[in-house]
């Protein structure tokens, strides 16, 4: 098998799924909405799925957790032995992952979960099959094929079940009205949770730390505050606390490739002014976006209240360190 094999073999495998993702999205209609109103009602939403299916179920939950429904994954054979009684009568809802829609566990609990009256969504590769016709919304992810047709490894039909958990928990996000401070209250260690919980204030360098300099002192005196203070740069303070400019290492570096005499330079000759600031109300999540989403990406930022005094420095490295 030669390289061009191998990779004409992976791209084959990426279009199977991708012609799966189409088909499940085609197949979608009002019985989807019925699904995301039937998990916005249930007090706790239980997913079930066996193998492979049981993998995408545990993921499906977790996302579902993650937008603040409580959500747990149960096996279905554990459920038949005691497992089962975690579902609350007549205020949760199922979830049954199977890609035939014949999984003889899946069905054996039917009947179990009839008697505590809970609605169940099956998401199955049949819609003809007998969870399908058994449920009380069905929703259609049958791929053509899998990416290996000859085994039919469960790979196009995982992850259109997969996809279709995501969509679920995305819609159902919507309809719920959850916000992204909603989700950073629920990642509170994750990154995106801290970008969104945490603000300038919380992480900034303050006070003595601060490398600051007056626009009249001389260049040598910058470097010496740099070196002491070790955050990269140098604010250019008026006498007032307002800021006027900022000299970076970089500007530095570059300053040196084409002066060979620093004698005669002061701060205000090398600084760039008006440089780009941050509120200390602001998120980690916008510091971010401002130092990264621009064509010359940025290192730090100071720190300026609203009448445009020098309050701190924040660095992409603090950033990214941030911890609660």
């Amino acid at each position: 098998m030669t390289d061009d094999d191998i990779l004409n073999k992976a791209r084959y495998v990426f279009q199977k799924e991708i012609n799966g993702l189409q088909k499940a999205k085609n197949a979608i209609d009002i019985n989807f909405v019925r699904a995301v109103k039937t998990l916005f009602s249930a007090e706790k939403i239980i997913v079930f799925g066996l193998g492979k299916s049981g993998i995408i179920g545990q993921k499906i939950a977790a996302t579902l957790t993650s937008i603040g429904k409580t959500a747990i994954f149960i096996h279905p054979v554990e459920a038949l032995h005691g497992d089962i009684g975690t579902v609350k009568k007549g205020s949760d809802a199922v979830i049954f992952l199977s890609n035939s829609g014949t999984t003889a566990e899946l069905i054996r609990l039917l009947p179990h979960l009839r008697k505590r009256n809970v609605p169940i969504i099956a998401i199955v590769g049949s819609i003809n099959s007998p969870l399908a016709h058994s449920a009380d919304i069905a929703l259609d992810c049958s791929v053509e094929e899998e990416a290996v047709p000859d085994f039919t490894v469960p790979t196009a039909s995982t992850t259109a079940a997969l996809a279709m958990g995501d969509a679920l928990a995305v819609a159902l996000m919507h309809y719920m009205k959850f916000t992204a401070e909603d989700f950073a209250a629920s990642h509170p260690l994750g990154q995106i949770g801290r970008n969104l919980l945490l603000t300038s204030a919380d992480i900034m360098h303050t006070g003595k730390a601060v490398p600051r300099i007056a626009p009249n002192e001389d260049f040598r005196n910058v470097l010496i505050e740099m070196t002491a203070k070790g955050l990269g740069c140098v604010c250019i303070i008026e006498s007032d606390n307002t800021l006027v400019g900022i000299i970076t290492d970089g500007d530095v570096r570059r300053l040196l490739q084409h002066t060979e005499d620093i004698r005669s330079l002061c701060a205000k000759n090398c600084m760039t002014a008006n440089p780009v600031c941050i509120s200390p109300q602001a998120t980690l999540g916008q510091a971010l976006a401002m130092m990264e989403n621009r064509q010359k990406q940025l290192s730090v930022l100071p720190v300026v209240d609203s009448g445009g005094h020098c309050v701190g420095i924040v660095r992409i490295h603090d950033i990214i360190r941030a911890e609660l």
